[in-house]
């Protein structure tokens, strides 16, 4: 039996060596043994390691596994890697078969290495030590891993961490970085770690972002296992935190918002307008598709009696959770119609499109390139503020294929009665009800193209898109383009004119 002591340190790499001439040499399994940082057993004796005799050939994905397998603490990982590594010369699919005793024992260490390395990328914790060299920052941490896998799972740190230094020690190995070099030496007794002014940050932080109502307790111990919780300074929390939970999610509960609030439905009950008489009803088509426009407007109902009849429209569920219908708004001769995507949360108060602060952006804009708002009707492809609540706030949401497509019966009886020169459609969900398709605006975007009507139509970024652009710079481009979009609106009705 020959056997081959590998080192704490380096030992995927001893191993690899030692496995490649023996297995070179047409050494069968049962006749080498190998043994982690020990002295030769008595069943064993080692010998000098013999020349290759034959050219080895492993899939790439035989050493990734190897290197995982060899660091699991299970006494038996190297022999069963080279017992796989044997049958590879033979059978060098056997990597895809996992009904294989052999394969799936080693795909399953893998699996626990892998792992192991994940829950210390998650749970070390470094303690702040006393400044070093010209004032370098310098931690330390005590880690207990599973498996031998410091040395694997250590660079982690050093890639992210370069600005300190900083000391790991486990029960195995001590991984040392000092900016530019990371070392690997003995083990040593756990550090009495000083008390770290940043802990309680930590734990300020740890308890804001744990949500009572979802608590379950045991997918966090599934995630965070007990036994790391003595090494980690957040878990003395964590007792309290779920027995106070109860109370917590009480609170919660408690602050949510109705739908609408209560200032809305005052808003509401003011401007709602009575139901219409059932002979004066407009008849409501499929709403799989738009409104047929007829060829004269006097078919479709006057602007005024269509806002009456949109203010208790329930052709989506949109009406159940807004304060109100927003209708478009202004001269009924308008040659300019501007089309946006929905109502925002003032909007959905005022009753009025285009007045919060995406609105506010445009109406500047529009000023500073001669373009008279008075003069333009102004509406939304969907008549309804679409939201998600979140506490006191109602969050936008964009509105989807089907509410576009109903909401769009209002729309077609805006662009028939307005019979407008040119439509400017802000954004995709405008471009989507105005063609029925909006995709690509960024190419499409300021030119000059026709709508479902045959109407001339330009689209251009949506206001609210220049506010959410995080970039300065990026966003100066947008209002730019923006800018020019509403320059070359106003040139097309001057020639048209």
């Amino acid at each position: 039996m020959r056997q081959v002591v590998l080192p704490a340190l380096g030992t995927f790499t001893v191993w690899r060596e030692a496995a490649r001439a023996l297995a070179g040499a047409g050494i069968p399994a049962e006749e080498v043994s190998f043994t982690r940082d020990a002295a030769p057993g008595l069943l064993g004796q080692e010998h000098p390691l013999p020349p290759p005799q034959r050219q080895l050939r492993v899939p790439r994905a035989f050493l990734d596994l190897a290197e995982a397998v060899s660091c699991h603490r299970d006494g038996t990982a190297h022999d069963r890697l080279y017992a796989l590594l044997l049958r590879l010369q033979d059978a060098p699919g056997l990597l895809g078969d996992r009904a294989d005793p052999l394969v799936d024992g080693a795909r399953r260490m893998e699996k626990a290495v892998r792992r192991d390395i994940h829950k210390m990328h998650a749970f070390l914790r470094f303690s702040a030590l006393p400044p070093g060299e010209g004032g370098r920052l310098r931690f330390a941490a005590w880690f207990e891993p599973h498996n031998f896998i410091t040395e694997r799972a250590v660079p982690f740190f050093a890639e992210r961490h370069r600005e300190m230094d900083f000391l790991i020690a486990t029960p195995e190995t001590t991984a040392l970085w000092q900016g530019q070099r990371l070392t690997f030496g003995p083990p040593s007794p756990r550090p009495d770690l000083p008390a770290d002014g940043a802990e309680a940050l930590w734990h300020t932080y740890f308890v804001s972002i744990f949500n009572p109502a979802r608590l379950k307790v045991k997918a966090m111990t599934a995630e965070m296992p007990r036994r790391y919780w003595k090494n980690l300074p957040e878990t003395s929390l964590i007792p309290g935190m779920i027995a106070d939970a109860p109370r917590r999610a009480a609170q919660m509960r408690a602050a949510l918002p109705t739908i609408p609030p209560a200032h809305a439905v005052r808003l509401a009950a003011a401007r709602r307008l009575p139901q219409p008489a059932a002979s004066g009803e407009l008849p409501l088509p499929d709403t799989s598709g738009g409104l047929p426009l007829p060829e004269t407007p006097g078919e479709l109902p006057p602007l005024a009696e269509a806002r009456r009849q949109a203010a208790v429209c329930t052709r989506c569920d949109l009406c159940h959770h807004a304060t109100q219908t927003v209708f478009g708004e202004g001269p009924a001769d308008a040659e300019l119609m501007i089309v946006g995507e929905q109502p925002g949360d003032q909007e959905d108060l005022a009753g009025r499109p285009f007045v919060g602060p995406a609105g506010q952006l445009f109406d500047r804009v529009a000023e500073e390139v001669g373009l008279s708002r008075e003069r333009a009707w102004i509406t939304n492809a969907v008549k309804h503020f679409k939201f998600l609540p979140r506490g006191k706030r109602r969050l936008h949401q964009r509105p989807n294929g089907g509410e576009v497509m109903a909401c769009r019966w209002w729309l077609d009886i805006e662009r028939a009665r307005l019979r407008p020169r040119l439509i400017v459609g802000m954004g995709t969900t405008a471009a989507e009800a105005l063609t029925g398709n909006g995709k690509g605006l960024t190419q499409r975007r300021g030119k000059l193209e026709r709508d479902t009507t045959g109407a001339p139509l330009l689209l251009t970024w949506h206001p609210s898109y220049l506010l959410r652009v995080p970039e300065p710079a990026a966003r100066l481009a947008a209002e730019r383009e923006f800018r020019s979009d509403l320059v070359a609106a106003l040139d097309f009705l001057r020639n048209a004119a």
